[in-house]
């Protein structure tokens, strides 16, 4: 993963701590991040809301790439943050990387 300028990388959790097939909140500078490992490993990021009502994802069943809300069953694709279609919406995602036994988040400097 390419280290982009304008974030700051972020240990959040060890990896250890994260089930595959689960996800934990964990929060930000006040924001709520959704961390997800697929089954197959793969580490997820997003903020932790659904765009229909606003309601936590971290609780949300995960199959493949995507999330479904636990609340309304909105599925969403955690690498891009689009909800599928025919429902519509767009959840904030972000770049995540395994370093040393540590998950990592790329945060936006502001």
């Amino acid at each position: 993963m390419t280290l982009m300028n304008s974030a700051q990388w972020i240990d959040v959790m060890n990896e250890k701590d994260l089930l595959q097939g689960t996800g934990k909140k964990v929060v930000y500078k006040g924001n709520e991040i959704a961390v997800f490992k697929a089954m197959n490993g793969d580490v997820f990021a997003m903020e932790n809301k659904c765009p229909h009502k606003g309601w936590g994802i971290v609780d949300g069943m995960i199959s493949g790439k995507h999330v479904y809300c636990p609340m309304h069953d909105r599925k969403i694709n955690m690498d891009s943050g689009l909800v599928e279609k025919p429902d519509t919406g767009c959840v904030q995602t972000f770049q995540t990387e395994v370093s040393n036994g540590k998950i990592r988040i790329a945060f936006p400097i502001t």
